[in-house]
């Protein structure tokens, strides 16, 4: 039912009465405790089931550790792993381990969805407005505490954002149902951004001013705190967005690579107020960032 086409978040083929989604995803450490990269690293592989409305059946370990490194490490990370599987109401169910020089981890994840229920990242109506949940500048905190400007206890909320489930808020869009939806990842909002009215034949507009950042990421990206990836996805966005008002603190921000972000979701107008009210009853906080219009496939405009 999907594949490679249009970038959506996992493969989707039908087995009978149900939909199988079917995705996979791995990280090197963002942050050193173990038992948190293996929490945040699981609640980024499991997302693309949610963002796609599903439900977590089973995961299976992909792991590349040094053999120099000390077993409870190992384990510390395959348990924070595990633990989120396991909230999320799926099962690990075995995995794969190579012997690799740098530490990595992650999950293939297979998930199931009703097949007239499957949400993919095309089919934005002009005229639907784009909502999204979780802050942005998750990449560019990371980076400044790779750089010992903060700590894991100075970004104890931000890591926990990062170890949240989108369990709830895809709980959410699929009982108000959208048109289509995503979750910001690796090519940060206006990257994603663009990949949902590319494949819906759109164009799209951000109000800069309703875009949600944490604490001190725009101090930091002026600063040139940013990760490595940053420049080349602002410089790929280059051919196909109108900046605006956006300072390159800002350009930084919205290109910015998200680990384990929140959903992005269209929607038509008249209902946002009813995906609003779902997404808090839920404990998630919803905004309205833009809308989709008619335009230049894959243009965006920043407001």
């Amino acid at each position: 039912m999907a594949g490679f086409e249009t970038s959506d978040d996992a493969a989707v083929y039908r087995l009978g009465t149900q939909a199988v989604l079917l995705t996979v995803d791995f990280f090197t450490p963002m942050v050193d405790d173990p038992y948190d990269f293996g929490r945040i690293t699981a609640a980024n592989a499991l997302s693309d089931v949610y963002a796609m409305g599903g439900q977590v059946l089973t995961a299976m370990n992909l792991l590349a550790m040094p053999c120099s490194l000390p077993a409870e490490f190992t384990a510390q990370i395959l348990r924070g792993g595990a633990d989120k599987v396991r909230e999320a109401g799926g099962v690990v169910v075995g995995g794969h381990t190579i012997d690799d020089k740098e530490p990595k981890y992650g999950l293939s994840v297979m998930g199931v969805c009703d097949p007239d229920k499957v949400v993919r990242n095309v089919g934005a109506h002009a005229g639907d407005v784009i909502v999204m949940t979780k802050r942005l500048g998750v990449g560019i905190l990371n980076t400044a505490l790779k750089n010992g400007l903060e700590t894991e206890t100075t970004l104890h909320e931000v890591i926990e954002s990062m170890a949240r489930l989108n369990k709830a808020a895809s709980e959410a869009m699929v009982e108000v149902g959208v048109h289509a939806g995503t979750d910001i990842t690796g090519f940060g909002l206006l990257g994603h951004t663009r990949e949902m009215a590319l494949g819906s034949g759109l164009s799209a507009e951000m109000d800069l001013e309703s875009v949600p950042v944490w604490r001190d990421v725009l101090e930091y990206s002026a600063s040139g705190v940013k990760p490595g990836r940053t420049a080349d996805v602002v410089s790929f966005l280059d051919e196909f967005v109108e900046w605006g008002p956006a300072s390159d603190a800002w350009k930084g921000v919205l290109a910015d690579p998200q680990t384990s972000g929140g959903l992005l979701m269209a929607i038509e107008p008249e209902r946002a107020d009813t995906l609003l009210a779902a997404l808090a009853a839920r404990g998630e906080h919803g905004v309205i960032v833009g809308r989709f219009a008619q335009g230049e496939p894959g243009h965006l405009n920043v407001r």
